[in-house]
């Protein structure tokens, strides 16, 4: 049929478009923003939680991916991480994620391997919706911080992360 989708291409590009709207973000953030301490929490920066982004992509990666499947990329320093390294480093952990997407529908749908603790179900969809929801919600994050650390984002940015038809042709 002329009209089906290759469910494996579009899984794999939306995690591209996920990807890319995080790293979109990140580039844009003011420079000063990035060491800002948040409020309530003074020992964590807007920096950190951008690390923790490519950090938390490469716990899974390691628990689920089996290092003979996809290869673990190395975290960034939480504390020391500026800008282009954390955007790097989301790169490379993209790469990863996508050879794990990719060796899960190999493998029938199923993630290559299920640690106990697994709190969704244990199939590559639902893998993808917990990434695209934990993003999104770190996203959201850092955008409220800077209206609340008087660095307002301009329009063109906030707009521009939902602009999902630009960002996966930045992706490819």
């Amino acid at each position: 049929m002329a009209n089906e989708i290759d469910f494996h291409e579009a899984l794999l590009n939306t995690w591209k478009t996920n990807n890319r709207t995080t790293i979109f973000l990140i580039e844009r953030l003011p420079a000063d923003l990035w060491n800002e301490k948040i409020p309530g929490q003074p020992r964590r920066t807007v920096g950190m939680i951008a690390s923790h982004i490519h950090n938390s992509r490469c716990s899974w990666i390691k628990s689920i991916g089996k290092e003979q499947t996809v290869k673990t990329p190395a975290r960034v320093d939480l504390y020391r991480a500026g800008r282009n390294e954390v955007v790097a480093a989301l790169s490379r952990s993209s790469q990863a994620m996508l050879k794990l997407f990719s060796a899960s529908i190999d493998n029938g749908g199923k993630l290559p391997s299920k640690p106990a603790w697994l709190n969704f179900p244990n199939d590559v969809a639902h893998f993808l919706a917990y990434f695209v929801a934990h993003e999104g919600h770190h996203r959201g994050q850092i955008i409220m911080l800077a209206r609340l650390l008087n660095h307002r984002l301009p329009r063109e940015v906030t707009d521009g992360m939902w602009q999902w038809n630009t960002r996966l042709r930045e992706a490819k």
